[in-house]
């Protein structure tokens, strides 16, 4: 059954090509309702983007990462995220969850294969998903490969970090009392999932403006307001709740999973985005994945780093999702 139009929507695509086309909550089972939307042209090629985060959810603009008279694409808030309902509920969210999602919304549109695209943690997703339902996949386009391993967010928080912002390092650890300091991330999962607001507010704060000066590449600033992470007035930003859910429990993966299935993606074409200062997810990352998926292309960025928004990151997942478009023989 086709999801059900919004009459508003569709009336306004006239005006605005990027209008969705639907727009529904889709019950999945397990409490959770997830928000789904369509954009472009009903006969279009089929695609699906996945939000980074996790946690974060779909924004206007990732429509537009897609020519509305070339694709039907498919874009969805992922459990307990943006629009999906209830709102960072982790009870039933795991990795698996979410690839059985997809496969709900796929069968729903009456897609037999679609483009998958995604980026950071959108970039895990479709790859969990493509090497489950190879068949289902016509191509792939990530950007800022992560792989879900506890090795990459060592790599960010416990190399990076320190090496390059010694001062951000510091503010970092001092939200964690000295006896937390020596496995800070685990103990910033701990804090950030404790139920007691004077716990999970500065650690969630601190985890999230830290994470956000290591994904630009030309942060504005390159310290944390420690005096405001305790601010309860101001909203508490929900990725870093449902990020230490997801990395707390190693991505609900086995250990290197992804690189180690990584066969199964042969004979599906892939671009592989690349800022060549992405600090979260390197370049080693995706050239790894690349030696082992050799039917994908890494493109790099240069000057760019984590960012959707670093200069030439946008314009060069747009070519790659027309790129691989352009290489389909159906779909």
């Amino acid at each position: 059954m086709a999801p059900d139009a919004d009459p508003r929507k569709a009336a306004s695509l006239a005006d605005d090509p990027f209008a969705p086309l639907t727009t529904q909550h889709l019950a999945v089972g397990d409490g959770h309702e997830i928000y789904v939307e369509s954009v472009g042209r009903g006969d279009g090629i089929p695609a699906v983007y996945l939000h980074g985060g996790p946690g974060s959810g779909c924004q206007p603009d990732h429509r537009r990462l897609f020519d509305p008279q070339r694709f039907h694409t498919v874009l969805f808030d992922q459990r307990g995220a943006g629009r999906s309902r209830p709102k960072g509920l982790r009870e039933a969210n795991t990795t698996a969850h979410l690839i059985a999602d997809m496969e709900t919304i796929r069968e729903r549109f009456g897609f037999a294969k679609w483009l998958v695209v995604g980026g950071s943690w959108g970039a895990t997703l479709a790859l969990a998903y493509a090497q489950a339902h190879p068949d289902r996949i016509s191509g792939i386009v990530l950007r800022a490969t992560f792989l879900g391993t506890a090795q990459e967010l060592d790599g960010a928080f416990l190399d990076v970090l320190p090496r390059h912002y010694p001062g951000l390092y510091e503010d970092f650890l001092s939200v964690l009392p000295p006896d937390e300091r020596a496995a800070p991330l685990p103990n910033y999962y701990r804090r950030i999932l404790d139920a007691d607001p004077a716990i999970h507010t500065p650690a969630a704060r601190a985890w999230h403006g830290t994470e956000s000066i290591l994904s630009e590449h030309a942060p504005a600033r390159t310290r944390l307001d420690l005096p405001a992470l305790t601010n309860s007035a101001r909203p508490l930003p929900s990725t870093p709740i449902m990020e230490a859910h997801y990395f707390q429990h190693g991505c609900f993966m086995r250990p290197g999973q992804l690189l180690a299935e990584a066969g199964r993606l042969a004979g599906i074409p892939g671009l592989i985005v690349q800022g060549r200062f992405d600090f979260l997810c390197p370049p080693s990352t995706s050239h790894a994945l690349a030696a082992v998926w050799t039917d994908a292309q890494v493109r790099m960025v240069e000057g760019a780093g984590h960012t959707l928004y670093d200069p030439g990151v946008r314009d060069a997942v747009m070519k790659a999702v027309a790129d691989i478009a352009s290489q389909l023989k159906s779909y």
